[in-house]
């Protein structure tokens, strides 16, 4: 996850007052949604703020993909974002073999929301609501389908290593001699650096703690090291992230939301997807992952001790092969059961 992300990710949490909105929502796809485009014919994007995974899923009508669906897929990836990434290619793998002709390409927000609404995109699977992504809901909502939330726990967050002497931020500062005195960060510009000073270090007092900003990468540098070694540590996270497969780390509990709530990932298509592609779209909407599923994927995806980003094709293979009942799984609507 680049940069990029977590300013975006941050800056829809600050702007909705660290708080989200609890609304009914299910994969049916539901949300009231009329013919036209823009706002006026859109629920509000907080109408998607408590999605059930387990609601609107069943057995895609043709598992072998030999009916009616337009076979050609066009799919979004979020430039950047590594869970994008993820559902893409893990979708990619499985629909191919399905005989669905595939396209991926990349987007920022702005040409992406814009492309499924023209049609030119089918499918996306990276929109984070209530927050995140609500302004882009809010405009291009009406010429988008929902195709239901896979993930419910992408959030910011203070990690430590599994056998630190501390549950909650609220005891960290008092335990700050365990952890070296230091709270490691990531890039200065970030906004889950801001969140961290501005939010989480004033509310539980972590006044005791150097917070040592300074890059993604020697974050990850230093929790490899720290857990190497049996150290304790506590870095600045965010989930969706490989790091909660590669090392031994939980998250310290934040009693007082100081971090921010967690968000829902949904998938979206263009309107009418699901007339057009209904084999396909029952299958977007069967998706689910956990965390330690997305994890494990990523991990073997984006890691240095894996396949670094350089081969997504071979990091899905992988990890498809290590789990072979999920597609029958997603098939049969029974993920998340």
């Amino acid at each position: 996850m680049r940069r990029t992300k977590l300013v975006a990710l941050t800056a829809g949490l600050l702007a909705g007052g660290l708080v989200l909105s609890a609304c009914g929502a299910s994969n049916t796809g539901s949300g009231s949604k009329e013919d036209g485009g823009g706002t006026s014919n859109q629920a509000a994007p907080s109408d998607w703020a408590n999605c059930d995974m387990t609601e609107g899923v069943k057995a895609i009508p043709d598992p072998e993909g030999t009916g009616e669906d337009v076979k050609t897929v066009n799919v979004g990836v979020f430039n950047g974002w590594d869970e994008s990434y993820a559902a893409s290619y893990l979708f990619k793998a499985i629909l191919e073999p399905m005989g669905y002709d595939v396209t991926m390409k990349e987007y920022d927000a702005a040409p992406m929301y814009t492309g499924l609404a023209d049609g030119d995109i089918d499918v996306s699977f990276d929109t984070w609501l209530p927050i995140t992504h609500q302004d882009y809901l809010a405009t291009y909502g009406g010429d988008l389908e929902s195709l239901g939330c896979w993930y419910d726990n992408a959030k910011l967050t203070i990690a430590v290593n599994e056998d630190a002497p501390v549950k909650s931020l609220a005891e960290l500062n008092d335990a700050a001699s365990d952890f070296g005195g230091v709270l490691y960060g990531i890039e200065p510009g970030a906004g889950l650096t801001r969140v961290t000073k501005d939010e989480a270090i004033p509310t539980y007092g972590l006044d005791d703690l150097e917070f040592r900003v300074s890059s993604t990468p020697a974050m990850l540098s230093e929790l490899k090291r720290a857990t190497s070694n049996g150290d304790n540590i506590a870095v600045t996270l965010w989930r969706p992230h490989w790091a909660y497969d590669a090392f031994p780390i939980r998250d310290l509990e934040d009693p007082e939301g100081a971090m921010g709530d967690a968000e829902f990932i949904y998938s979206f298509g263009t309107k009418g997807i699901s007339e057009e592609k209904p084999n396909f779209s029952q299958l977007v909407k069967n998706f689910v992952f956990t965390d330690e599923q997305l994890a494990e994927l990523e991990n073997l995806m984006f890691s240095e001790e894996n396949y670094a980003g350089k081969d997504h094709e071979a990091a899905v293979a992988e990890w498809l092969k290590a789990n072979p009942d999920f597609v029958d799984k997603l098939k049969a609507g029974e993920l998340g059961a």
